[in-house]
């Protein structure tokens, strides 16, 4: 049992919404028993509780944040939901429940169906299960962005267990214009990116300007192709499990492990270039959606340029009785 990675400190954040809550329930079942203890403002009101003999396991934490602290103690379903949702994804083959038993949620669910019984009133359920973990997510996130360029998933998976490092990563561009590479450590969601995400760059770039070079996709003359044009229709989902795990700031937005990068950088160079000798035609696809990117980008440059200068131009010239 136990697990691996964490993206807390063991303990601490219980601790903290203990602190926080008028009162905390607390039920564990191992070692053949099950255990219980509650607590009120923060304090334990009895002992540990050595209960009836059971052959279950697992945890059972149920709390009351304090009206006195936070401005609202309402909590939004929907939030709750898109996280179980993202956990899920990201942890492979585990099931996640959300039950809304608010009387105010059992009174929206069914109110638009005749046939309901109304003496009935039933809680709000969701349930997320996925076994292609973050390949399901791509292939989510890619479900409403248009046609896609290639018809499967990029997937890629490497551990290092001495150093305690593992990724994850699942990938596909789309035929739309936007970049969507969402990065992950312990399963805590990278707003800002960190060491992961720049080594998966790093890598990207570097392999699509070799490989269309290799391929005459790209001639002497030509530019190399910037990271922005490579991305440019990319989902992608870079997910890291580290031992320990080091965040820059209290937030845990950006990942600072420099083996991170090093790693990441390696795992997706030989991964992806297998995948690309694999499959030319789609990894010819890829650099054109690229080159025409890029294309754009300078056409859009120049043709700004070209306005600001017309613009320096006509404030520069002559009033118009001197003019003539």
């Amino acid at each position: 049992g136990g697990y691996a990675v964490s993206g807390g400190l063991h303990g601490v954040g219980v601790s903290v919404v203990n602190a926080l809550s008028t009162k905390v329930a607390v039920e564990v079942k191992t070692d053949g028993h099950r255990w219980t203890q509650d607590y009120k403002l923060g304090v334990p009101t009895a002992p540990l509780a050595k209960n009836e003999e059971t052959d279950e396991t697992g945890t059972s934490v149920t709390f009351w944040a304090d009206g006195d602290i936070f401005e609202t103690t309402e909590y939004s379903f929907e939030t709750l939901s898109r996280r179980f949702q993202e956990m899920a994804f990201l942890n492979k083959g585990l099931t996640l429940t959300l039950t809304d038993e608010r009387e105010s949620a059992k009174a929206t669910v069914g109110a638009d169906d005749p046939d309901a019984d109304a003496a009935e009133p039933t809680a709000r359920t969701v349930k997320y299960y996925y076994e292609g973990g973050i390949v399901d997510f791509v292939k989510y996130l890619n479900s409403r962005k248009g046609e896609l360029i290639h018809p499967t998933v990029i997937d890629v998976e490497a551990e290092d267990k001495e150093r305690m490092l593992s990724v994850e990563i699942a990938m596909q561009w789309n035929s739309q214009y936007s970049e969507g590479v969402y990065s992950f450590a312990n399963t805590i969601h990278t707003h800002e990116g960190g060491t992961h995400e720049e080594g998966f760059r790093a890598a990207l770039t570097g392999l699509v300007n070799r490989y269309a070079r290799d391929k005459k996709l790209l001639r002497e003359k030509d530019d190399n192709l910037a990271g922005e044009d490579i991305r440019e229709g990319l989902t992608a989902i870079i997910s890291v499990k580290l031992g320990e795990p080091q965040f820059e700031g209290q937030t845990k937005t950006k990942l600072g492990n420099t083996e991170a990068k090093t790693f990441v950088q390696k795992v997706v160079h030989e991964h992806l270039s297998d995948w690309f000798d694999r499959n030319p035609v789609e990894a010819a696809d890829i650099v054109r959606k690229a080159i025409q990117a890029a294309t754009a980008r300078v056409a859009a440059r120049k043709a700004r340029d070209l306005t600001r200068r017309k613009g320096l131009l006509e404030s520069a010239s002559l009033p118009g009785k001197l003019s003539e």
